[in-house]
């Protein structure tokens, strides 16, 4: 859906963007997933597997916006971590699967939880009604999040 009107003015839509960008990006990085030696790519297509597996290699370079020959060698540094395993596809032996291993879901897991737990802290130092107002506005972000799903840069 393309307008000529914006539903925002300039300056809100790049401060509602700004401000989505900084909390994703003061949430991404863990202690659990630095201590592991993991960039933010690797977390990401780690915690997609752990989500989304066992998924094909194609689905998930598709998901993570990743070329193949990235997703590749982010596959085989998670795999040769323990955190992940590959499997060729029956049906299709060009194709693969990857799933995570127990080592990657408890990992993944870890990760998950100091991700909410510095979220929960910091919200902890907002005024309840700002609290309330980010609960009340979780349902549009999310809407806002699927309607960018697809989108292509």
């Amino acid at each position: 859906m393309s307008s000529s009107v914006p539903i925002l003015d300039v300056e809100t839509a790049a401060r509602l963007r700004i401000a989505i960008a900084r909390v994703s990006r003061r949430l991404r990085t863990t202690a659990a997933g630095s201590a592991a030696g993991l960039t933010p790519t690797r977390i990401s297509v780690l915690l997609s597997v752990v989500r989304d597996g066992p998924i094909r290699l194609s689905e998930l370079a598709s998901m993570e916006s990743l070329n193949p020959t990235m997703l590749s060698r982010v596959i085989a540094d998670l795999v040769d971590a323990g955190l992940l395993a590959r499997v060729s596809d029956d049906g299709d032996r060009r194709a693969a699967w990857v799933n995570a291993t127990a080592a990657g879901t408890r990992l993944a897991e870890r990760m998950r939880r100091e991700r909410t737990d510095a979220l929960n802290e910091a919200l902890a130092g907002l005024p309840r009604d700002d609290r309330r107002q980010l609960e009340q506005a979780l349902p549009a972000l999310e809407g806002l999040a699927e309607q960018l799903k697809d989108r292509r840069a």
